[in-house]
Formats: C-alpha cells, sequence, structure tokens
C-alpha cells in the first residue's frame, strides 16, 4: 500500500518559516556514484544520527536501537518482541514451543525491519565502527534463525537465507578487523578460518557444497585471511624458507645448500625431542 501526502497551499511554510526542502541539508555532499557515502551527525535532539548519501536525497537512521527510532509493541524492534513472544509461549505452555509461530506478515516485517539494520550495518562498516557492525550483523542472523525455525509458510522460512553468507562475511571481516587492530593477528585468522566455516557448511546444507568455491563471500574472507597473515610475524623457519627459495632463484647454490642444511635441522629437532618425550627422556 503506497501513501501520498500532499501539503494544502494553506498550510504551506512561508519565506519565513521551516522549509521541507531537504536541498540545504545535503548542499555541498554530493552523490558518488559506486561508493557508499556516509556520515555521522550529531541531531537536533543532541543524539548521534548516521546520514547515507543516496543518489536522490539521503538516509537517516538511529546509530542503537531501531534505525528509524521507533519502538514496536514497547520493544527495541519487532525481532525482540517476537524473542519476548516466545519467553511468554513457554511459560503458559509448560515450556514447549509447540504452537508457536510466525504468519507471513510478521515474517515480512521482520524483513523489512532486517533490511534496515542492513543499511546501518553497512554504513557502520564504512565508518570503521566494528563492534556496532558486529552488534546488527548478528542481530541480523537471529532474524534468519527465527524465520527458519517458526516461520508457518516453508517460503517465509526460506527468503532471507540466501543473504546468510553475506552477513557472515560481514560480521566475520568485523570481528576480525577488531581483533587484528589489537595485534590478536592469530585469534583474527581463526575467526576467518571459522565464518569460511560457516559458509561452506550453509552450502552444504542446502546441498550444494560446490557452491563454495565460487561464492563471493568465501573469496573476500580468503583474501581477507591472506592480508592477516601478511601481517604475522615471520618465524625463523618461515625466513630460511624465504631466502632459500630467493637463492636457488637467483642461481646461488653454495648459499642454498647451507640454507637447505638450516631447515633440516631445525625441522629436524622438534621431532627428536618428540621422540625422546615419548620414550621418556625429557
Amino acid at each position: 500500500m503506497s501513501q501520498v501526502i500532499e501539503d494544502n497551499a494553506d498550510d504551506a511554510p512561508d519565506d519565513n518559516g521551516p522549509h521541507k526542502d531537504i536541498a540545504p541539508i545535503i548542499n555541498g555532499w554530493g552523490y558518488e556514484h559506486g561508493t557508499i557515502n556516509v556520515r555521522r551527525i550529531v541531531g537536533l535532539d543532541g543524539v548521534p544520527k548516521l546520514q547515507m548519501r543516496l543518489e536522490l536525497g539521503l538516509l537517516q537512521m538511529e546509530v542503537t536501537g531501531r534505525p528509524d527510532g521507533t519502538r514496536p509493541f514497547g520493544f527495541e524492534s519487532l525481532l525482540e518482541y517476537h524473542e519476548h513472544r516466545i519467553t511468554e509461549h513457554k511459560q503458559t505452555h509448560n515450556g514447549t514451543l509447540q504452537g508457536f509461530g510466525l504468519t507471513s506478515d510478521h515474517c515480512q516485517a521482520l524483513r523489512e525491519e532486517a533490511a534496515m539494520y542492513y543499511q546501518r550495518y553497512l554504513s557502520l562498516f564504512v565508518i570503521g565502527d566494528f563492534p556496532a557492525v558486529v552488534r546488527d550483523t548478528s542481530r541480523n542472523l537471529r532474524v534468519l534463525d527465527l524465520c527458519g525455525k517458526f516461520a508457518a509458510d516453508e517460503q517465509d522460512k526460506l527468503v532471507l537465507e540466501q543473504y546468510r553468507p553475506y552477513i557472515i562475511m560481514m560480521r566475520t571481516r568485523a570481528s576480525a578487523t577488531i581483533l587484528a587492530k589489537e595485534q590478536k593477528l592469530h585469534q583474527a585468522l581463526d575467526l576467518v578460518r571459522d565464518g569460511l566455516a560457516q559458509i561452506r557448511n550453509f552450502f552444504e546444507k542446502f546441498g550444494h557444497a560446490e557452491a563454495f568455491e565460487q561464492c563471493e563471500e568465501a573469496r573476500v574472507l580468503k583474501r581477507f585471511g591472506r592480508e592477516i597473515k601478511k601481517k604475522l610475524p615471520v618465524g625463523e623457519l618461515e625466513r630460511l624458507q624465504r631466502r632459500l627459495k630467493k637463492a636457488v632463484v637467483s642461481e646461488q647454490y653454495e648459499l642454498a645448500a647451507k640454507l637447505r642444511d638450516q631447515i633440516t635441522a631445525m625441522e629436524v629437532q622438534p621431532k627428536l625431542i618428540q621422540d625422546a618425550g615419548a620414550k621418556g627422556d625429557v
């Protein structure tokens, strides 16, 4: 259903009153095709807001709570409202969820709400607020799980699932970036591997395991993982292996032979210690 609101001439503001034209607001902030144009501002209420520049105007979002600032049924969002319904249902049905469900209207409203959170976490990613990205992507994954479990219509169970790899990818990048900034590079790399495993499991669940290798979200995470690896401290063994490779390429065979001996000694030593430990000598 669409709604058209027209200002009557009698109600139009005069030259000295407030004006509804948004041109003064976006003046000097041109739309750039192919980029996500975002800025953080402070609203008239003194609370920070996010603005995303669009070709025909802008979107303004709250930084916390529901992006449009409303509280459906008195809850932070429709997701929280339905999660509260689940709790109440358990309390009145001996701890079971038998008979609980989401109608097509419920699911449609949840999808529309999730789209608002998508716009926000995309904006938050651009400005580098990664903890908030983790918050909003985790929240949207809860919507997918909720609809997948309780939607009455089979189509409503599946319609959002196509976005799961993308949401996982965004949450993984944000979470790993936080750790990488703290120089917790190994932990960041573990998160990337876990994100890739989740995406792989997604395709396997729906019987399309082969699609994982062509998945753009997986490719993004693999590239991101390689970037993290480049920042890892180089161990002595890896450093020698790199020198050996360069020596062979430059045909410095005498140096290459010495490097091979050093590498062999380093690779053998841990095995000797392990074997000695197995015999009780360590």
